[in-house]
């Protein structure tokens, strides 16, 4: 059996009991012996100013080499205002600095994502999409994940509670298992 492909997850979102905090922990369980998850939490990462991107702050410092000890990225993302969350963009923006040491470059990553309306994140999942190619980064094109009306699948804690979904989260971590194996050879 080959080695189990390391993956780290990041959500979009720094609540607690946020559906795309719970969709990651679901990854989790759904993994398998393939793939390790580790989620990295985005709370403590400063707002990016190149002034102080040299020597990065401590917590960024820690972000990135998370990155770069990991196979394969896992993003769960919420939807605001038809885009990526500010949290989300800031720690992307971070891990990319200082101009040619970016932690992204040439990584296997996928997106999924959790919102309360209609589209489940389909708007801030293309934008990423758009930032994943100046990063230079190998975006699994399907299955695509979009949680729709995620109130309905999430309960208080933010855990999920559906397997339909649960069962479509799987699939995508074991297409980017898969994924990350074939840009391994």
């Amino acid at each position: 059996m080959s080695k189990s492909i390391k993956i780290l997850g990041i959500a979009g979102s720094l609540r607690k009991a946020s559906y795309n905090r719970g969709a990651l922990r679901a990854a989790q369980d759904v993994a398998g012996p393939d793939a390790a998850i580790e989620i990295f939490d985005l709370d403590g990462i400063p707002v990016f100013n190149q002034d102080a991107e040299q020597p990065a702050p401590e917590p960024v410092s820690r972000f990135k080499t998370r990155i770069r000890e990991a196979d394969a990225i896992l993003i769960c993302t919420p939807e605001y205002n038809y885009s990526i969350p500010g949290v989300l963009k800031n720690a992307i923006d971070w891990a990319s600095r200082p101009y040619g040491d970016s932690a992204w470059d040439g990584k296997p990553v996928a997106i999924m994502g959790a919102s309360p309306g209609a589209l489940g994140t389909a708007r801030a999942q293309y934008h990423l999409r758009q930032c994943f190619i100046f990063l230079n980064m190998r975006a699994l094109s399907r299955p695509e994940v979009m949680i729709a009306d995620a109130s309905d699948k999430f309960d208080e804690q933010g855990s999920l509670v559906d397997q339909e979904t649960r069962d479509r989260i799987g699939k995508l971590v074991s297409a980017l298992v898969a994924w990350t194996r074939q840009l391994q050879k």
